[in-house]
């Protein structure tokens, strides 16, 4: 076959794809043609504004490196994270929602004790985080695996600032103990803009859109016999909650990170000035 037109190239190329050794494969690349022809019949683009969306997927890829995930960040910012994430991760009763990974989770954290405090001696409002993690039917879930992480108080995270880290900090991996309980200090998070000193950052512009995502507090959790739980825990009355520019905020994952008064802590120490405190009950699904 040859001399395709608008209208037959879709087909043809479709029908090249009825030699893929793998089913998956060709289903997607199929799905994938007929969508992004789609796209183009609808959007029907100039040649220059073909080679500068071509110029614009070169831009982000050369921005990817060890630390930074441009596509992850493209992903995310045209809500196709939480989009797979949505497909993936139903609603269920007595099970924590999820949300987006986002780009700056490290592997393989810190093992810390329940009580410490992971701030890395880094200077903000002191923070204490409580937290439970439970069966859909309340029960505890001893020995679970929390990895947490966050951004300090400017809204940096610990890989964005190692010269002022001077390694991890803010993250850190707990077990929770037989009533299914887990508990660390650090400073309260604040309100940060995702990197948009390169191509996403220039196409949130275009749009019209900010780049800020509202406090929090990012969870992961595993334990065996349930699937491993990925979600945030906001900050209530962050003026970001409403415009995430992840689409990442659900109401069930916004609480208040309580301001409290110098004196007795919940974990029972003694703070001489005033402090946060943040608690959240997690539920894992049964895999």
């Amino acid at each position: 076959m040859r001399n395709f037109d608008e209208i037959t190239i879709t087909d043809a190329v479709i029908d090249r794809l009825s030699g893929a050794s793998d089913r998956r494969a060709a289903e997607v690349s199929a799905a994938l043609v007929r969508h992004l022809h789609a796209f183009v019949r609808e959007v029907r683009p100039t040649i220059e504004e073909w080679e500068r969306g071509i110029a614009f997927l070169t831009d982000t890829g050369k921005m990817c490196t060890n630390t930074r995930q441009e596509f992850v960040l493209l992903s995310d910012t045209l809500g196709v994270s939480m989009l797979v994430d949505a497909i993936n991760h139903g609603a269920a009763q007595g099970v924590t929602e999820s949300t987006v990974l986002g780009p700056f989770y490290v592997e393989g954290p810190p093992e810390k004790g329940s009580g410490e405090n992971i701030s890395g001696g880094l200077v903000g409002d002191p923070l204490i985080v409580t937290g439970t993690v439970n069966a859909p039917d309340g029960t505890p879930i001893r020995g679970a695996v929390v990895d947490v992480w966050h951004s300090d108080g400017d809204g940096y995270y610990d890989v964005q600032q190692f010269e002022e880290t001077g390694g991890l900090a803010m993250r850190a991996r707990f077990s929770t103990d037989g009533d299914g309980k887990f508990s660390f200090w650090s400073i309260r998070p604040a309100a940060y803009p995702i990197p948009h000193d390169g191509p996403v950052g220039a196409m949130l512009e275009k749009q019209g859109r900010h780049p800020w995502r509202p406090a929090h507090i990012h969870f992961m959790i595993s334990a065996p016999g349930y699937r491993k739980l990925v979600t945030h825990v906001f900050a209530e009355g962050d003026k970001y909650l409403d415009t995430d520019v992840v689409f990442g905020v659900k109401d069930s994952l916004v609480r208040e990170f309580i301001e409290m008064p110098a004196g007795q802590a919940p974990d029972g120490l003694i703070q001489n000035s005033p402090f946060f405190h943040l608690h959240y009950d997690f539920g894992l699904h049964l895999s």
